[in-house]
């Protein structure tokens, strides 16, 4: 682990933000290890300085012009806002319809033909909700440069469909439910994300 992603776990550790128990996570899978990035991210100064260093990291992986950062609602809207900040662009961010499940572009956000996009968000695990946004994005006619996240809890393996970085890589077991050893000890799960069951 380099020196920039054990200070970043540091910090998400002093801010109560690494959490252990037994939790259900955005994806539906079952995890003993809960990064909870809002807990970081309620301090502006922190926020600012992760965006810094992911835009950095972002600029890095793509020769093009970045013109548009887009977040999947809710975890990814302020990492997102940062990023955006650094990188001089504008923001948006898109919801995923109750109905459908789908993610959608609302509130009047558009995406311009030929435009440089990249997928901000604050913790990926299977990437889903990343994948599901530059599939969006490709739709709108926009053109997806890359994706980043604060956290990767995949071990890098996660694929989205496009170059990805993340400023702490780190390999946390996760489990479907019907295979999870914390469910069959009986112990009860938690659903702190966002995205409501």
């Amino acid at each position: 682990m380099t020196p920039q992603a054990a200070s970043i776990l540091e910090l998400f550790q002093s801010t109560g933000a690494y959490l252990q128990g037994h939790f259900q996570l955005t994806s539906g899978l079952h995890s003993g290890e809960y990064l909870q990035c809002a807990q970081v991210l309620q301090h502006p100064t922190e926020a600012g300085k992760l965006g810094r260093l992911l835009a950095e990291e972002l600029r890095q992986t793509t020769p093009e012009k970045i013109e548009l950062v887009v977040s999947p609602a809710l975890g990814g809207l302020i990492i997102g806002h940062e990023v955006a900040r650094s990188l001089g662009t504008r923001f948006i961010f898109t919801e995923r319809d109750a109905a459908t499940k789908r993610m959608m572009l609302r509130r009047g956000f558009t995406v311009a033909q030929g435009e440089g996009a990249v997928v901000v968000e604050d913790v990926i695990t299977t990437g889903g909700s990343t994948q599901d946004v530059v599939e969006l994005l490709r739709a709108a006619g926009g053109k997806v440069l890359g994706a980043g996240s604060i956290i990767d809890r995949s071990g890098g393996h996660a694929v989205v469909g496009v170059p990805r970085v993340a400023l702490v890589t780190m390999q946390v077991a996760a489990h479907h439910p019907e295979e999870c050893p914390l469910c069959r000890r009986g112990i009860p799960v938690v659903k702190p994300g966002s995205r409501p069951s």
